[in-house]
């Protein structure tokens, strides 16, 4: 089993689950999330579902890798994740970009280096680079979701932004006794991460539940580095799954709103004070 979660030498360990096309429903009959084919440009499908098709297979052998206990393949893999789903988004969109997929593809980048480049270096300085280069990705995401903050439940509905509050003081708790020197860097980034996720819910269902999941991936790697009872099975699998997940569901909630694919699908923080 590959475990680079627990030794700081390691780096990050991650992966995907294909995007569904399925919608879901709100109590009124309105879909949450928009089908798939409404996202993506239709002059660009085929391009863009080969590229989601490669991406798919990629994800798989990296977590067949992972299962294996095949480290050089899953390292190797993992280097080619974010590249491949920033060529989706980019396909995707074409010329003339908007400001909101400029700093996704750059929050792409980040999230790039800090699978690979902790591979460059031992130790503690392995784990900043991991953390750095993460904490550069989480403050292109906030850029890049500050404009929709109105929509967010930081603003809609602030009693639902008291469960990101929750979770990041959680976190820190149980792993502040072993984080040692690493302790405010970890608080910085734990406190960037929550207000990330929050502010995701502000631009549609989709990224919602991607800075969510993001939450949980990183919650995951903190607990995995700091917290010696922290022994659950399939450790990097799960921690994989969870980072793939949630970027590819960033991704496609970036494209929903390119699309205009959200109008008429509200934010969480929408639904949350329609249905108060």
């Amino acid at each position: 089993m590959i475990s680079r979660v627990r030794s700081f030498t390691d780096g990050r360990c991650r992966s995907v689950t294909a995007p569904s096309s399925r919608t879901l429903a709100d109590r009124d009959g309105s879909p949450l999330l928009p089908p798939y084919h409404d996202i993506v440009n239709p002059q660009r499908n085929n391009a863009v579902r080969i590229l989601w098709a490669a991406f798919g297979v990629l994800a798989i052998v990296h977590l067949a890798a992972q299962l294996a206990d095949a480290d050089q393949l899953a390292n190797v893999s993992q280097w080619f994740l974010m590249p491949m789903l920033a060529s989706v988004l980019w396909s995707a969109t074409g010329a003339g970009r908007s400001r909101l997929v400029v700093l996704t593809l750059v929050a792409l980048g980040f999230s790039w280096l800090g699978d690979s480049a902790p591979d460059l270096a031992e130790g503690d300085i392995s784990f900043l680079l991991m953390m750095g280069f993460f904490l550069l990705a989480q403050f292109t995401y906030i850029a890049a979701f500050l404009p929709y903050r109105s929509a967010s439940v930081l603003i809609e509905r602030r009693g639902w932004a008291a469960a990101y509050v929750g979770a990041v003081v959680a976190l820190v708790a149980a792993c502040a006794p072993g984080a040692g020197d690493l302790l405010v860097p970890a608080l910085v980034y734990g406190i960037t991460l929550g207000v990330m996720a929050a502010l995701a819910t502000g631009l549609n269902r989709w990224a919602a539940i991607g800075g969510a999941m993001f939450l949980v991936s990183d919650g995951l790697i903190a607990l995995g580095a700091f917290a010696d009872w922290f022994t659950p099975p399939l450790e990097g699998f799960w921690i994989m799954a969870t980072y793939i997940v949630a970027q590819v569901l960033i991704v496609l909630g970036v494209l929903a709103a390119e699309r205009g694919a959200c109008c008429g699908h509200r934010s969480v923080g929408e639904s949350a004070t329609a249905s108060a």
